[in-house]
Protein backbone atom coordinates (compact mmCIF):
# COMPACT_ATOMS: atom_id res chain seq x y z
CA UNK A 1 0.00 0.00 0.00
CA UNK A 2 1.03 3.56 -0.50
CA UNK A 3 -1.28 5.92 0.59
CA UNK A 4 -1.16 7.67 -2.61
CA UNK A 5 -4.85 8.59 -4.07
CA UNK A 6 -5.47 8.84 -7.85
CA UNK A 7 -4.40 6.81 -10.74
CA UNK A 8 -1.23 6.50 -12.61
CA UNK A 9 -1.72 5.49 -16.62
CA UNK A 10 0.59 3.07 -17.26
CA UNK A 11 2.15 1.89 -20.64
CA UNK A 12 4.09 -0.91 -22.25
CA UNK A 13 5.58 -0.22 -25.73
CA UNK A 14 6.73 -3.13 -27.08
CA UNK A 15 7.70 -4.10 -30.88
CA UNK A 16 4.20 -5.58 -31.58
CA UNK A 17 1.65 -3.79 -29.25
CA UNK A 18 0.84 -0.94 -26.67
CA UNK A 19 -0.40 -2.58 -23.53
CA UNK A 20 -1.89 0.05 -20.85
CA UNK A 21 -3.67 0.34 -17.99
CA UNK A 22 -4.70 2.71 -15.51
CA UNK A 23 -3.71 1.49 -12.07
CA UNK A 24 -4.67 2.50 -8.37
CA UNK A 25 -1.69 4.08 -6.93
CA UNK A 26 -2.89 3.16 -3.85
CA UNK A 27 -2.15 -0.22 -3.84
CA UNK A 28 -0.88 -0.61 -7.59
CA UNK A 29 -3.53 -3.00 -9.10
CA UNK A 30 -5.47 -2.54 -12.35
CA UNK A 31 -8.84 -4.60 -13.10
CA UNK A 32 -7.61 -5.25 -16.60
CA UNK A 33 -4.94 -3.98 -19.53
CA UNK A 34 -5.56 -2.90 -22.49
CA UNK A 35 -3.95 -3.04 -26.13
CA UNK A 36 -3.16 -1.68 -29.15
CA UNK A 37 -0.72 -2.53 -32.30
CA UNK A 38 2.31 -0.82 -32.23
CA UNK A 39 2.79 -0.96 -36.38
CA UNK A 40 6.39 -0.14 -35.16
CA UNK A 41 7.81 -0.36 -38.89
CA UNK A 42 5.75 2.92 -39.24
CA UNK A 43 8.76 4.27 -37.18
CA UNK A 44 9.49 6.10 -33.92
CA UNK A 45 7.78 9.61 -34.64
CA UNK A 46 4.60 7.97 -35.63
CA UNK A 47 4.52 5.82 -32.72
CA UNK A 48 5.44 8.68 -30.56
CA UNK A 49 2.52 10.63 -31.96
CA UNK A 50 -0.02 8.38 -31.22
CA UNK A 51 1.09 8.08 -27.92
CA UNK A 52 0.54 11.29 -27.61
CA UNK A 53 -3.10 11.19 -28.73
CA UNK A 54 -3.70 7.88 -26.52
CA UNK A 55 -2.51 9.63 -23.06
CA UNK A 56 -4.30 12.85 -24.03
CA UNK A 57 -7.30 10.59 -24.20
CA UNK A 58 -6.79 9.35 -21.42
CA UNK A 59 -6.25 12.16 -19.08
CA UNK A 60 -9.13 14.43 -20.84
CA UNK A 61 -11.76 12.13 -19.09
CA UNK A 62 -10.20 11.04 -15.89
CA UNK A 63 -9.31 14.09 -13.02
CA UNK A 64 -7.77 11.62 -10.41
CA UNK A 65 -4.78 10.85 -13.03
CA UNK A 66 -1.25 11.52 -11.35
CA UNK A 67 0.59 11.00 -14.10
CA UNK A 68 2.18 8.67 -16.62
CA UNK A 69 4.51 5.56 -15.92
CA UNK A 70 6.16 4.18 -19.16
CA UNK A 71 8.10 0.62 -20.10
CA UNK A 72 9.56 1.26 -23.75
CA UNK A 73 11.57 -0.86 -25.92
CA UNK A 74 14.96 0.40 -26.79
CA UNK A 75 17.89 2.02 -24.19
CA UNK A 76 15.97 4.62 -21.99
CA UNK A 77 17.99 7.58 -20.14
CA UNK A 78 14.91 6.90 -16.94
CA UNK A 79 16.17 10.89 -15.73
CA UNK A 80 14.89 12.56 -19.25
CA UNK A 81 12.86 9.61 -20.91
CA UNK A 82 15.16 10.01 -24.01
CA UNK A 83 15.07 7.20 -25.71
CA UNK A 84 18.96 6.83 -26.36
CA UNK A 85 19.18 3.53 -28.57
CA UNK A 86 17.18 1.66 -30.42
CA UNK A 87 17.26 -0.98 -32.73
CA UNK A 88 15.85 -1.15 -36.48
CA UNK A 89 12.72 -2.57 -35.19
CA UNK A 90 11.31 0.48 -34.93
CA UNK A 91 12.75 2.95 -37.06
CA UNK A 92 13.54 6.38 -35.56
CA UNK A 93 12.57 5.44 -32.64
CA UNK A 94 16.45 6.01 -31.02
CA UNK A 95 16.59 9.50 -29.80
CA UNK A 96 13.28 10.57 -29.54
CA UNK A 97 12.45 12.67 -26.55
CA UNK A 98 9.55 10.97 -25.22
CA UNK A 99 9.42 12.15 -21.90
CA UNK A 100 9.60 15.50 -22.75
CA UNK A 101 6.96 14.96 -25.35
CA UNK A 102 4.52 13.17 -22.99
CA UNK A 103 4.71 15.59 -19.86
CA UNK A 104 3.98 18.63 -23.11
CA UNK A 105 1.23 16.75 -23.66
CA UNK A 106 -0.39 16.85 -20.76
CA UNK A 107 1.01 18.71 -18.23
CA UNK A 108 1.74 15.54 -15.95
CA UNK A 109 4.92 13.98 -14.41
CA UNK A 110 6.46 11.58 -16.75
CA UNK A 111 8.82 8.65 -15.76
CA UNK A 112 10.30 6.20 -18.53
CA UNK A 113 12.37 3.07 -18.27
CA UNK A 114 13.25 0.36 -20.26
CA UNK A 115 10.66 -2.63 -20.76
CA UNK A 116 12.63 -5.70 -19.79
CA UNK A 117 14.43 -3.39 -16.69
CA UNK A 118 10.25 -2.36 -15.77
CA UNK A 119 9.51 -6.12 -16.41
CA UNK A 120 12.42 -6.72 -14.04
CA UNK A 121 11.16 -4.68 -11.18
CA UNK A 122 7.65 -6.22 -11.32
CA UNK A 123 8.84 -9.28 -10.37
CA UNK A 124 10.85 -8.21 -7.85
CA UNK A 125 8.29 -5.99 -6.02
CA UNK A 126 5.26 -8.03 -6.68
CA UNK A 127 5.95 -11.63 -8.48
CA UNK A 128 7.82 -14.21 -8.40
CA UNK A 129 10.86 -12.04 -6.83
CA UNK A 130 8.95 -10.56 -3.91
CA UNK A 131 11.07 -10.43 -0.53
CA UNK A 132 14.21 -11.54 -2.03
CA UNK A 133 17.09 -9.14 -1.48
CA UNK A 134 17.92 -9.19 -5.38
CA UNK A 135 16.39 -10.36 -8.13
CA UNK A 136 18.13 -11.68 -11.31
CA UNK A 137 15.18 -11.58 -13.90
CA UNK A 138 15.90 -13.19 -17.31
CA UNK A 139 13.36 -12.62 -20.15
CA UNK A 140 13.47 -14.89 -22.93
CA UNK A 141 11.07 -13.99 -25.86
CA UNK A 142 11.67 -12.88 -29.01
CA UNK A 143 14.90 -11.51 -27.84
CA UNK A 144 16.48 -11.95 -24.38
CA UNK A 145 16.69 -9.35 -21.81
CA UNK A 146 16.71 -8.72 -18.01
CA UNK A 147 17.81 -7.02 -15.07
CA UNK A 148 19.48 -7.03 -11.60
CA UNK A 149 16.80 -5.80 -8.89
CA UNK A 150 18.93 -4.98 -5.86
CA UNK A 151 17.72 -3.56 -2.76
CA UNK A 152 14.47 -2.92 -4.93
CA UNK A 153 16.40 -0.73 -7.20
CA UNK A 154 17.25 -1.91 -10.98
CA UNK A 155 20.82 -1.29 -11.84
CA UNK A 156 21.11 1.00 -15.06
CA UNK A 157 24.55 0.86 -15.60
CA UNK A 158 26.33 4.02 -16.87
CA UNK A 159 25.17 3.89 -20.57
CA UNK A 160 21.68 2.51 -19.50
CA UNK A 161 22.87 -0.94 -20.99
CA UNK A 162 22.61 -2.92 -18.23
CA UNK A 163 20.35 -6.51 -18.59
CA UNK A 164 21.25 -7.09 -21.80
CA UNK A 165 22.43 -10.48 -21.27
CA UNK A 166 21.07 -11.81 -24.92
CA UNK A 167 24.46 -10.61 -26.14
CA UNK A 168 26.82 -12.68 -23.77
CA UNK A 169 28.79 -14.82 -25.68
CA UNK A 170 28.43 -18.46 -26.33
CA UNK A 171 30.30 -20.51 -28.58
CA UNK A 172 27.57 -22.21 -30.53
CA UNK A 173 26.23 -19.01 -31.59
CA UNK A 174 30.22 -18.56 -32.79
CA UNK A 175 29.16 -18.09 -36.62
CA UNK A 176 25.73 -16.44 -36.27
CA UNK A 177 24.48 -12.79 -36.43
CA UNK A 178 22.79 -11.57 -33.33
CA UNK A 179 19.75 -8.95 -33.52
CA UNK A 180 22.41 -6.32 -32.91
CA UNK A 181 24.55 -7.08 -35.92
CA UNK A 182 27.45 -8.54 -33.69
CA UNK A 183 28.42 -12.66 -33.73
CA UNK A 184 28.41 -14.95 -30.85
CA UNK A 185 25.97 -14.06 -28.74
CA UNK A 186 23.43 -16.39 -26.63
CA UNK A 187 20.68 -14.44 -27.86
CA UNK A 188 21.20 -15.55 -32.05
CA UNK A 189 20.50 -19.35 -30.48
CA UNK A 190 18.47 -19.10 -27.59
CA UNK A 191 15.29 -16.71 -27.98
CA UNK A 192 12.30 -17.39 -30.09
CA UNK A 193 13.87 -15.41 -33.34
CA UNK A 194 17.29 -17.10 -33.03
CA UNK A 195 16.39 -20.72 -32.19
CA UNK A 196 14.04 -20.42 -34.73
CA UNK A 197 17.13 -18.92 -37.26
CA UNK A 198 19.36 -21.96 -35.90
CA UNK A 199 17.44 -24.62 -36.62
CA UNK A 200 16.46 -23.56 -40.60
CA UNK A 201 20.48 -23.00 -40.35
CA UNK A 202 21.09 -27.15 -39.83
CA UNK A 203 18.10 -28.63 -41.02
CA UNK A 204 18.59 -31.13 -44.01
CA UNK A 205 17.14 -30.58 -47.44
CA UNK A 206 14.00 -32.95 -46.55
CA UNK A 207 13.36 -31.17 -42.95
CA UNK A 208 10.61 -28.16 -43.16
CA UNK A 209 11.50 -24.62 -42.45
CA UNK A 210 10.20 -23.11 -39.89
CA UNK A 211 8.56 -19.52 -39.79
CA UNK A 212 8.68 -19.25 -35.64
CA UNK A 213 9.22 -20.17 -32.28
CA UNK A 214 5.91 -21.94 -32.27
CA UNK A 215 6.41 -23.78 -35.39
CA UNK A 216 9.43 -25.06 -34.47
CA UNK A 217 7.78 -26.14 -30.80
CA UNK A 218 4.89 -27.87 -33.12
CA UNK A 219 7.89 -29.72 -35.01
CA UNK A 220 10.03 -30.59 -31.79
CA UNK A 221 6.46 -32.01 -30.00
CA UNK A 222 5.26 -34.11 -33.02
CA UNK A 223 8.75 -36.10 -32.31
CA UNK A 224 10.81 -34.33 -34.94
CA UNK A 225 14.61 -35.30 -33.50
CA UNK A 226 16.68 -32.49 -34.60
CA UNK A 227 14.06 -29.74 -33.66
CA UNK A 228 13.78 -31.56 -30.41
CA UNK A 229 17.81 -31.58 -29.93
CA UNK A 230 18.03 -27.60 -31.10
CA UNK A 231 15.48 -26.84 -28.03
CA UNK A 232 17.51 -28.79 -25.92
CA UNK A 233 21.11 -27.63 -26.78
CA UNK A 234 19.67 -23.99 -26.62
CA UNK A 235 17.85 -23.92 -23.51
CA UNK A 236 21.56 -25.92 -22.33
CA UNK A 237 22.92 -22.67 -23.53
CA UNK A 238 21.22 -20.62 -22.02
CA UNK A 239 21.54 -22.03 -18.41
CA UNK A 240 25.42 -21.90 -18.88
CA UNK A 241 24.95 -18.20 -19.41
CA UNK A 242 22.23 -17.72 -16.64
CA UNK A 243 24.98 -19.17 -14.34
CA UNK A 244 28.11 -17.37 -15.69
CA UNK A 245 25.43 -13.90 -14.82
CA UNK A 246 25.08 -15.77 -11.63
CA UNK A 247 28.34 -16.16 -10.81
CA UNK A 248 29.30 -12.78 -11.07
CA UNK A 249 26.43 -10.84 -9.81
CA UNK A 250 24.95 -13.43 -7.09
CA UNK A 251 21.64 -12.50 -6.60
CA UNK A 252 18.99 -14.06 -4.07
CA UNK A 253 16.96 -15.73 -6.99
CA UNK A 254 16.95 -15.91 -10.28
CA UNK A 255 13.30 -15.36 -12.57
CA UNK A 256 12.83 -16.16 -15.82
CA UNK A 257 9.88 -15.17 -17.90
CA UNK A 258 8.80 -14.89 -21.41
CA UNK A 259 7.27 -17.09 -24.36
CA UNK A 260 10.29 -19.87 -24.61
CA UNK A 261 9.48 -20.68 -20.85
CA UNK A 262 6.17 -22.37 -22.69
CA UNK A 263 8.67 -24.99 -24.47
CA UNK A 264 8.01 -27.82 -21.77
CA UNK A 265 9.82 -29.69 -19.32
CA UNK A 266 12.62 -31.08 -21.53
CA UNK A 267 13.62 -27.12 -22.16
CA UNK A 268 13.55 -26.83 -18.30
CA UNK A 269 15.19 -29.64 -17.74
CA UNK A 270 18.31 -28.50 -19.95
CA UNK A 271 18.25 -24.94 -18.69
CA UNK A 272 18.73 -26.71 -15.32
CA UNK A 273 21.52 -29.02 -16.61
CA UNK A 274 23.31 -25.60 -18.26
CA UNK A 275 23.36 -23.43 -15.00
CA UNK A 276 24.06 -26.88 -13.02
CA UNK A 277 27.26 -27.58 -15.45
CA UNK A 278 28.64 -23.80 -15.13
CA UNK A 279 27.38 -22.60 -11.90
CA UNK A 280 30.15 -21.83 -8.65
CA UNK A 281 29.05 -24.10 -5.42
CA UNK A 282 27.77 -21.08 -3.62
CA UNK A 283 24.95 -20.29 -5.76
CA UNK A 284 24.57 -23.73 -7.33
CA UNK A 285 21.52 -23.97 -5.55
CA UNK A 286 19.85 -20.52 -5.80
CA UNK A 287 16.24 -21.13 -6.82
CA UNK A 288 15.82 -20.62 -10.96
CA UNK A 289 11.68 -19.79 -10.92
CA UNK A 290 9.45 -18.99 -13.26
CA UNK A 291 7.96 -15.93 -13.43
CA UNK A 292 4.21 -15.05 -12.29
CA UNK A 293 2.72 -11.50 -13.89
CA UNK A 294 3.54 -12.70 -17.30
CA UNK A 295 2.85 -9.58 -19.83
CA UNK A 296 1.80 -7.26 -17.25
CA UNK A 297 5.19 -7.37 -15.39
CA UNK A 298 6.14 -4.30 -16.79
CA UNK A 299 3.05 -2.16 -16.32
CA UNK A 300 3.64 -3.29 -12.58
CA UNK A 301 7.17 -2.01 -13.23
CA UNK A 302 6.25 1.45 -14.80
CA UNK A 303 4.03 1.99 -11.58
CA UNK A 304 6.67 1.16 -9.25
CA UNK A 305 9.08 3.47 -10.84
CA UNK A 306 6.49 6.21 -11.54
CA UNK A 307 5.78 6.10 -7.52
CA UNK A 308 9.59 5.95 -6.41
CA UNK A 309 10.51 8.97 -8.67
CA UNK A 310 7.74 10.56 -7.19
CA UNK A 311 8.80 10.24 -3.78
CA UNK A 312 5.90 8.29 -2.46
CA UNK A 313 6.79 5.27 -0.33
CA UNK A 314 5.41 1.88 -1.63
Amino acid sequence: MTGAKGEILTIDIGGTKIGWALTDASNIAFESSQSVQTNARAGGPDVALRLVELVREVGSTNSSLLGIGIASAGVVNPATGQIVSATDTMPGWAGTELGAMIGEATGLPVHIVNDVHAHGLGEATFGAGRGAPSVLSVAVGTGIGGALVRGSQIDFGDHFLAGHYGHIHHHLANDLVCSCGRTGHVEAIASGHGITNWFNARRASEDPEVANGKELQDLADSGHELARTVFTESAFALGETIATLANSVDPSVVVVSGSMTRSGDAWWAALREGYAARAMNPVADMPIVLGELDSEAPLYGAAVNFLRNEGMEL
